[in-house]
């Protein structure tokens, strides 16, 4: 190897398995080489690849740090720089992975002589391994996903703190489980990666030093940033929309819920499925995956685009079938109450408890997406009906909201719309605006709405007094009944008193 690569005066590499079998023979220049894609020998959830790199260094020099990257982002089990004097071996340059720590992760030998280098490469290798999957222990039956979570963008650090923790909300309600977040602040965008390559490559290690599998950006990602990022890694890479539609895939069970979600999948991908490389075909399974089944790379965007127009065909002639119903209420002349809210305000649980159903319900984000409906008797066979709907989001996906605006629709037939409030969360304010915000998208910013705060058995009394009288709001524990009078009187007094007044005008 040294007489050839000193003869042509290019450096040369060799990838060897570890049953001792070369599998690639490599070519490159004079100051490096390139490693081409090792799809034969694929990390999985194994913390090193199975493979080493052995390559010439035309100037007898030390390896570099280009060198050490590959190591640690390809998770090879060894690099081995083999200097040449007069086309002849001299130093050997050695360096491998270690166990996670605050320091390097990778550990570099003292130089040494080609023809007195002593190294047990196999047996080191396994200790090391062993050691790695023992710090990132993790039940080997436990097939979800390990996630990085990324936030990279101009904003103040404070409100990415918050940004990052909703987002672990919502990798908790897709059960993934989160190894850690990097927050990472922005003076300029950079156009191709978000951040900077290096400052990615460096988080990319982190990511795979911790043994994670999927790293998720809170900012919504181009088509060509995802594919340049997802080229520089054998990571998943989604973002937060991406994050946000498969939670919405999980947890469609009616038909107009399935059908809403397939379509924003379909719309969202199909930017994304031109050029992409292996881009996609790293999210055809599990976190990012769900919905309209695997999208392998054989699918063109004319199928997509002719699946989209069907199912928009479906959504129009369910949307006929929602219309029917309303003008069968109507014709009742019963009053309808529409619950809205932000993801995980209790919506459901109020629901259940106002009505004595059994809508499912659970804590975390987005435990229930198809609309319910219950009839709610007052005094004096006085009725309504009460529609709980689907939980609002800070940035909701746009493809996902143009999908769910039909069944946001149906909020503009509502009489009167509860506006839901976790006074628990230490981000209600911000909520509410998101709220107010998609409602003002929606056409309905002149809506009448009774603001009700929830989860006041999380608060004291005192707090929960001073933002009724704050907002002029009521103040409920969804889960406690005795605590619902307030609410149910002020609901009676607009739907009949109101009403009464306009007759008696």
């Amino acid at each position: 190897m040294t007489g050839l690569s000193d003869r042509i005066g290019r450096q040369i590499g060799i990838l060897i398995a570890r049953s001792g079998a070369v599998t690639h023979v490599i070519v490159g220049d004079a100051r490096g080489l390139y490693i081409p894609e090792l799809s034969d020998y694929p990390l999985g959830r194994k913390p090193l690849r199975g493979i080493r790199l052995v390559h010439t260094h035309l100037g007898n020099e030390p390896l570099n740090q280009d060198d050490l990257t590959d190591l640690a982002l390809l998770r090879l089990d060894m690099i081995m720089a083999i200097g040449t004097r007069d086309a002849l071996p001299d130093k050997v340059y050695v360096a491998y992975l270690v166990p996670g720590g605050d320091g390097k992760p990778y550990e570099i030998l003292p130089p040494q002589n080609f023809h007195s280098l002593r190294f047990d490469l196999l047996s080191s290798v396994r200790a090391i391994e062993e050691e790695m999957e023992r710090r990132n222990f993790i039940a080997q039956d436990d097939v979800r996903e390990r996630a990085i979570l990324i936030s990279a963008s101009a904003r103040p650090r404070y409100e990415q703190e918050e940004s990052i923790e909703e987002l672990r909300e919502l990798a908790g309600s897709a059960d993934v489980i989160v190894l850690g977040s990097i927050i990472q602040r922005l003076k300029e965008m950079n156009p191709r990666y978000l951040m900077g390559a290096g400052k990615l490559k460096d988080l990319i290690i982190d990511a795979l030093t911790k043994g994670a599998t999927l790293l998720i950006f809170d900012q919504d990602l181009s088509p060509s940033q995802m594919k340049a990022i997802t080229e520089l890694t054998e990571l998943k890479v989604i973002d937060r929309s991406q994050l946000i539609l498969d939670i919405f895939a999980r947890r469609a069970h009616s038909r107009d819920g399935k059908v809403q979600v397939e379509l924003a999948q379909l719309k969202y991908r199909l930017p994304r499925l031109s050029g992409k490389g292996t881009a996609m075909s790293r999210l055809t399974g599990g976190i990012g995956g769900r919905g309209p089944g695997e999208m392998k790379l054989e699918i063109d965007r004319r199928r997509v685009r002719d699946r989209i127009h069907l199912l928009e065909k479906e959504l129009k002639k369910l949307s006929e079938a929602r219309k029917q119903r309303k003008h069968r209420r109507i014709e009742r002349g019963i009053p309808i109450v529409s619950i809205v809210g932000y993801t995980n305000a209790g919506k459901s649980t109020l629901l259940n408890n106002l009505t004595s159903s059994r809508t499912f319900t659970e804590e975390r984000m987005f435990a229930t997406l198809d609309t319910a409906s219950r009839r709610l008797r007052f005094p004096r066979e006085r009725e309504v009906i009460i529609t709980d709907t689907v939980g609002f989001i800070r940035d909701l996906p746009r493809d996902l909201m143009a999908a769910f605006r039909s069944t946001l629709e149906e909020l503009e037939d509502a009489d009167l719309l509860l506006h839901l409030v976790d006074a628990s969360s230490r981000r209600f304010e911000q909520h509410m605006e998101s709220v107010e915000r998609i409602l003002d998208e929606l056409g309905l910013a002149g809506k009448q709405r009774l603001l009700v705060f929830n989860k006041i058995d999380r608060i004291s009394a005192e707090e929960a007094d001073n933002l009724c009288k704050r907002y002029r709001a009521v103040a409920v524990s969804a889960r406690d009944s005795s605590t619902f009078a307030p609410l149910l009187e002020a609901v009676e007094e607009y739907l009949w008193s109101e009403k009464l007044v306009k007759a008696a005008g």
